[in-house]
């Protein structure tokens, strides 16, 4: 009688949060760790490590993204990652992942390849230089025309910015739409726990040292703000 061992599937977990204070908190990371949980469960995969990377979306050195690569080339493990939506604008990241020669998974998209990341990867790189060019041209611009952007984030300042500010004014909307997507996983947990009105909201985000994109406090006003953006 001839025995037919079925090998699990291996996994090596890597998450990543943007800020020092989202991982101690763990803030950020319950979601990631439930979806790759989940994932394994169905799969009857096994997860063999976890690597945590707290980084800002700016910084090109990665080195927990490096580890996690290594363990996976020694013991022919899948790299698992639980959303490659949310890393889509990293290019760093995704030309890392491509070159790696590792397998890889991503819980929101399982049916990603190389291909795949690789024209994310020439998107993402794109995009981010004609951000960043289009935002300085802008600057450059507004100062021609006499106007004082002490802080370029501030509404008076992108109305003074008038008709030259229109990318000056995306900008700012697109790190705004990035902040609050960060945060929707702390919102969506908020409001299962029931924590619902946006004066409730504005003081569990000022306990668990949440500042606003601005460094500030929670406010209804700002949570209101936040909780429109999410919802387009």
């Amino acid at each position: 009688m001839v025995s037919h061992t079925v090998s699990l599937l291996k996994l090596v977990a890597y998450e990543r949060v943007s800020t020092a204070r989202q991982g101690r908190s763990g803030l950020g990371l319950d979601a990631q760790r439930k979806a790759i949980d989940d994932f394994a469960v169905e799969k009857n995969a096994q997860v063999l490590a976890r690597f945590t990377e707290v980084e800002s979306g700016r910084r090109d050195n990665r080195p927990e993204l490096q580890r996690s690569l290594e363990l996976a080339r020694l013991t022919g493990a899948t790299l698992i990652i639980a959303k490659l939506d949310r890393l889509s604008r990293n290019a760093a990241f995704l030309l890392t992942l491509r070159d790696s020669g590792v397998r890889f998974l991503a819980c929101d998209v399982p049916d990603a390849n190389d291909l795949t990341v690789g024209i994310m990867a020439l998107v993402a790189q794109q995009e981010r230089e004609a951000i960043s060019r289009r935002t300085k041209e802008a600057l450059a611009a507004a100062k021609a025309r006499g106007v004082k952007l002490g802080n370029p984030n501030g509404a008076a300042a992108l109305r003074r910015a008038g008709k030259g500010g229109e990318a000056l004014r995306a900008a700012v909307a697109a790190n705004a739409d990035a902040f609050a997507e960060g945060l929707a996983p702390v919102i969506q947990g908020l409001q299962a726990n029931d924590v619902t009105t946006l004066r409730g909201i504005a003081g569990a985000l000022n306990d668990r040292g949440i500042m606003t994109r601005r460094g500030g406090r929670w406010h209804v006003s700002n949570v209101r703000g936040l909780l429109v953006r999410l919802s387009r």
